[in-house]
């Protein structure tokens, strides 16, 4: 079969993606499966994109300048959204952080398109309302119904030579994602999309404590990625916070190809 070399590459990435997701539903029980084929398929197409293949190049303001200042530490370009998934691109400032947040029932994809970023990811466990001993002088009383118990599981650095961070509805879906040395950008892919009305609503979170943080780990392969998270699983407390009033996201236009459907 001859190569189609005239769509572009994000638009072979949607048309997947929606394929790959259409008959999923938002689930927290992990109920949901993929179907592997084009699961992969998807990741493939995923893998292979480029910033230069969505016109997106990077960018530094000089310190200090007028630019910066006024500049929302993340910003994001918004390409697509339907009902089974929305697809966009975040970038990072140098220094600039998305915090610990979550994606409730939700798939996602995450490929770094320019710079570096450190991934911190995290597993939910059963809620417990009991706070332990030493953090009844950090919390009030009405905050215990907010305290969760959680797996710390692996710190990821990625770069644009790297392959995708991925989250399902029970592993990795809360995580806080930081740029590493200067500015940084990544296309993100979530199925099905944010919806307060249908309690895919994003809930930002506080670290109380881990047991041992891993140290962060180069990727290499997708059994050293494995290996890397297991060593690195140790229980956390977070507790739910109102969105941390350092961080906004702004906008800007998305400068590449169309989608459509």
């Amino acid at each position: 079969m001859p190569r189609d070399n005239k769509t572009p590459l994000i638009q072979k990435i949607a048309k997947q993606a929606f394929t790959t997701f259409k008959d999923l539903k938002a689930s927290n029980n992990g109920d949901n499966k993929l179907v592997e084929d084009q699961h992969s398929e998807l990741i493939s197409l995923v893998t292979a994109v480029r910033a230069a293949d969505l016109k997106i190049a990077s960018r530094k303001p000089a310190p200090g300048s007028a630019a910066a200042a006024a500049a929302a530490p993340v910003a994001y370009m918004h390409i697509c959204e339907t009902e089974v998934f929305s697809m966009g691109v975040f970038l990072l400032g140098t220094g600039a952080s998305i915090p610990l947040h979550d994606h409730p029932g939700m798939n996602g994809m995450l490929k770094v398109l320019y710079g570096k970023v450190s991934v911190r990811c995290f597993d939910k466990q059963e809620d417990n309302l009991t706070a332990p001993p030493q953090f009844e002088p950090q919390l009030a009383p009405f905050q215990t119904a907010s305290l969760r118990r959680s797996v710390l599981r692996s710190v990821t650095e990625y770069s644009e030579d790297d392959g995708l961070c991925l989250l399902t509805p029970l592993r990795d879906n809360l995580h806080q994602i930081d740029a590493v040395e200067g500015p940084a950008a990544f296309l993100d892919i979530l199925a099905p999309p944010y919806n307060p009305d249908d309690e895919r609503d994003c809930h930002y979170y506080k670290i109380l404590q881990t047991v041992a943080e891993g140290e962060t780990g180069e990727k290499g392969n997708e059994e050293q990625q494995g290996e890397e998270k297991e060593k690195e699983e140790e229980e956390a407390w977070l507790l739910e916070i109102p969105q941390p009033e350092d961080f906004w996201c702004g906008g800007e236009p998305y400068p590449g190809p169309a989608v459509s459907f």
